[in-house]
């Protein structure tokens, strides 16, 4: 039996998936999360072979949540399901380590093909994606700036995007104000800005926040 994990914020996507994955005889819901740092905590106690992951999920984004599912449960194959559609986040979201990636307005069927290859330990992708991948393949690619950023840098940046302050995050991350500081120096020079309201500008634009 195929266990798989549902991360979206809306409830009737979830509804949505989990009626076509529970149409499957040999597929199942293990857990539902509205929020990205659930997913970490329910995918190490279900262990679910698949997790289908929004990008812009609240909290902990899908990117940033990919790379630590990544690690923390390397069995468990990623599927990002989202409607961006835009170099930058296709990119990220395959160097954060996920295995699949479809658009939500691609169709009940690429959803059942994506989960079908991914439960066979095989990579999926929509068309659209597929001709991003294309496309990079026949030209030099320019390096996502996403895939500079470490995980934690990535949790400061969305932190800092959604204005909080440098003790809150420290707080929020249980870390010191000083590495908070010189995480927000590193994600801001990795990103090319110098202001917050740039960086804000930035995080919108790469999914990092919802606008």
């Amino acid at each position: 039996m195929l266990q798989i994990l549902i991360a979206d914020d809306h409830d009737i996507v979830r509804r949505g998936v989990r009626g076509i994955i529970e149409a499957h005889p040999d597929w199942t819901v293990c857990c539902e999360a509205a929020n990205g740092d659930a997913v970490l905590d329910l995918a190490r106690l279900h262990r679910p072979d698949i997790a289908i992951l929004d990008v812009s999920l609240p909290g902990l984004n899908g990117i940033t949540v990919t790379r630590q599912l990544r690690q923390a449960c390397p069995e468990t194959e990623v599927l990002l399901f989202t409607m961006h559609d835009d170099n930058e986040t296709v990119s990220g979201g395959l160097a954060a380590g996920a295995r699949g990636y479809i658009l939500k307005n691609d169709g009940d069927e690429q959803l059942v093909s994506a989960i079908a290859a991914l439960g066979n330990h095989r990579p999926y992708f929509s068309a659209v994606v597929s001709e991003l991948l294309l496309d990079a393949a026949l030209n030099v690619r320019k390096k996502s700036r996403l895939e500079s950023f470490t995980v934690r840098e990535l949790e400061v940046a969305q932190l800092i995007a959604e204005g909080e302050s440098n003790k809150r995050i420290a707080r929020k991350l249980e870390i010191s104000i000083k590495t908070v500081e010189s995480h927000r120096a590193a994600a801001m020079r990795k990103a090319g800005v110098r202001t917050a309201a740039e960086f804000v500008r930035f995080a919108i634009r790469h999914n990092l926040i919802q606008a």
